[in-house]
């Protein structure tokens, strides 16, 4: 093979170690070297143009049914996993996305965003008047439960129960996932519990019109869903409507403390809401990889990539790629931006991509207007910058919009 690139000549970027951040300087190195490094996972995808191709490569299948082999965990997360719609392929996958394609139409968003907005509302109420809140314990944390009952027809009054179940789930998607494994296996249980709970209620009510009444009466028709897919789906559809947009929300304003006159920016032009979003997605993924494994051998950019090899998209390190992007920039107002990876790519994309950037749209949108001049009130706890990351816990003070118009 002319212009063959051999795998042990690539650097090797350890992004299984929790200490390891995906945005620091190993992976900025082995970027600068190479398109793709080693890791303990397998192959990582570092540059935009490869990435972009890749997520679209017709000899690569969806990877991440092999994340809880790549860490030795076992129970009963792993099997759900395993099934679930992120795992399926062929038929078995579109048939599902088409079964939930309805509740994430643009008409059933644009109907969803006044409730967002009164959400919003309500969660900033409590502290506004305080100057100062932890943003993940008092907002995000709340808004997107909340959100995501909204969505499903699930009653507010549970939002915190499944709040607490998604965000122990969610640890499986870090590079600690072993360490926890016996927490995230006993919220699984928990959420299988819980989804359980839902299909008799409304099995019970019968003729109801809201996404899940809807999600459950296709149960009546065995070739649309099966029990056994209505139970995975409902856990898939609660737990990552909830993880991805509590910690996006979170890393968000992670960006705007380091970028004050971007958050004076948006609170003045809250129409470049939108903008904010993406470039929040681009430079600050809560999603810091996207997952393939080839179907069978092939060749890519004069490298021999064999079967059954796992393939992550690094979206941080393609969203700030030099060849691509000005890599330290942050600009909401960047009118030229090529698109970002934040939600994957080709028919593996996040089912849910459309309502959690709406809902997030509507979040920095309001925010910015009433919380003014935001600024670090004490450290700030984050899970591991790799794999899925997010705040736990991020202290922040403000001027209430009040305030700020009276100075």
């Amino acid at each position: 093979m002319e212009n063959a690139v051999q795998l042990e000549d690539a650097p090797f970027v350890d992004i299984a170690n929790p200490t390891v951040s995906i945005r620091g300087s190993q992976v900025k190195e082995a970027r600068d070297q190479s398109w793709f490094a080693r890791t303990p996972y397998g192959i990582a995808v570092l540059r935009y143009n490869e990435v972009r191709k890749l997520l679209l490569h017709k000899g690569l299948r969806q990877g991440s049914h092999a994340w809880p082999g790549h860490n030795e965990v076992q129970g009963i997360f792993a099997d759900w996993w395993s099934r679930s719609i992120l795992a399926l392929e062929g038929e078995d996958h579109s048939r599902l996305r088409k079964l939930v394609n309805p509740a994430f139409s643009p008409r059933v968003i644009q109907g969803l965003l006044p409730k967002f907005e009164e959400i919003a509302d309500e969660l900033t109420a409590d502290f506004i008047e305080k100057g100062e809140c932890d943003f993940m314990a008092d907002f995000a944390n709340p808004y997107a439960s909340r959100v995501l009952c909204h969505v499903l027809g699930l009653p507010k009054e549970e939002a915190a129960h499944v709040l607490n179940l998604s965000a122990d789930m969610g640890l499986a998607l870090g590079v600690d996932f072993k360490k926890h494994e016996a927490r995230i296996n006993e919220a699984t249980e928990g959420m299988y519990a819980y989804a359980d709970e839902i299909v008799a209620r409304r099995r019970q009510q019968k003729g109801g019109d809201d996404f899940m009444s809807n999600l459950v009466a296709a149960t009546e028709d065995n070739d649309r869903l099966s029990d056994n897919e209505l139970r995975d789906m409902i856990l898939m559809l609660v737990f990552a409507g909830i993880d991805t947009t509590r910690n996006q929300l979170g890393l968000g304003i992670s960006m705007f403390l380091e970028h004050p006159d971007q958050w004076t920016l948006l609170g003045d032009n809250p129409d470049l809401a939108p903008k904010a979003v993406e470039e929040v997605l681009r430079v600050r993924p809560t999603i810091t990889w996207v997952t393939r494994e080839a179907w069978d051998d092939f060749e890519y950019e004069g490298l021999m990539i064999k079967k059954g090899t796992t393939l992550h998209m690094i979206s941080e390190s393609a969203g700030t790629d030099p060849e691509v992007f000005d890599p330290v920039d942050f600009d909401i107002a960047n009118e030229d931006r090529a698109r970002n990876f934040g939600f994957g790519g080709g028919i593996h994309h996040c089912l849910g991509h459309a309502i959690a950037r709406s809902d997030m749209t509507v979040a920095f949108r309001k925010l910015p207007q009433q919380m003014r001049n935001i600024r670090k009130n004490g450290e700030g706890h984050y899970l591991p910058d790799s794999g899925n990351t997010g705040p736990i816990s991020l202290p922040i003070a403000f001027d209430p919009e009040k305030v700020a118009a009276a100075a």
